[in-house]
C-alpha cells in the first residue's frame, strides 16, 4: 500500500483518506516512543508506579530488581520499534527470536539515560545477541560483523558468520556505544590469546 503525503506551502500537510491518516499515526506513535528520551521518561513513570506500591508494602529492597525488570522491558520496546520488529543485520521478524542487546552492557551504564538510550542497542537474533553480548562479535564503523578469532572456522560456517554481515542502517549516535564495544572486544581478545 502506498501512502501519500498532500502538502502545502504553509507547513501543514493532509492524507487523501481515513485509512492512510491511520498509517500516519501508527507511524508517528512508533517513532515516538523510540526517541531518546522517551525509554527513559516512560521508565522513570512505570518505575515509580511500581516502587510506590512495593514501599507500601514495605518493600524497599526490590527497588532495584524493579527498575532493571521494568528497564528491560521498556528497551526491548524502543528497540522493536526502532528497527522495524526485524533483527538489526538479518532483518528477521520474528519477535521469539529477537533480543534487546546492549553496546555498553546495562552494568557499564552510569545513568538510566545510558541504558535505555536506543543507539545503545541492536535488535538482534539470538545467537547474534550471544556472540555480541560476549564480546565474540562486534561491529566495525561502517556496522560490518567483526568475528573473534575464538570462533573456529568451522563454527563461523555453522552460524553463517562466514558471509558478509552488516547491519542494515548505522548512525553517528550508535558510534560512542559501538567504539566502547569494539575497545572492549579487542582488549579481551587479545588478553584471551
Amino acid at each position: 500500500m502506498q501512502h501519500e503525503l498532500q502538502s502545502t506551502d504553509q507547513e501543514e500537510f493532509g492524507v487523501p483518506n481515513e485509512q492512510q491518516l491511520g498509517w500516519l499515526l501508527g507511524q508517528a506513535a512508533r517513532l515516538a516512543r523510540s526517541l531518546p528520551n522517551a525509554p527513559e521518561t516512560r521508565f522513570e513513570e512505570t518505575v515509580a508506579k511500581e516502587l510506590s506500591v512495593a514501599n507500601a508494602l514495605g518493600a524497599t529492597e526490590v527497588e532495584a530488581t524493579i527498575r532493571r525488570r521494568v528497564g528491560q522491558g521498556i528497551y526491548r520496546e524502543t528497540l522493536m520499534d526502532y528497527w522495524g520488529g526485524a533483527c538489526a543485520v538479518t532483518g528477521i521478524a520474528m519477535p521469539e527470536l529477537l533480543r534487546a542487546s546492549h553496546a555498553k552492557p546495562w552494568a557499564e551504564c552510569a545513568t538510566a539515560a545510558e541504558r535505555l538510550n536506543v543507539f545503545n542497542g541492536f535488535l538482534l537474533v539470538a545467537n547474534l545477541d550471544a556472540l555480541f553480548d560476549r564480546f565474540l562479535i562486534t561491529f566495525s564503523p561502517e556496522g560490518e560483523v567483526i568475528c573473534s578469532s575464538k570462533i573456529s572456522s568451522g563454527i563461523r560456517t555453522q552460524l553463517g558468520l562466514n558471509q558478509t554481515l552488516k547491519l542494515r542502517w548505522l548512525t553517528e549516535n550508535h558510534n560512542p556505544f559501538l567504539d566502547w564495544h569494539r575497545t572492549k572486544f579487542y582488549r579481551l581478545s587479545e588478553s584471551q590469546d
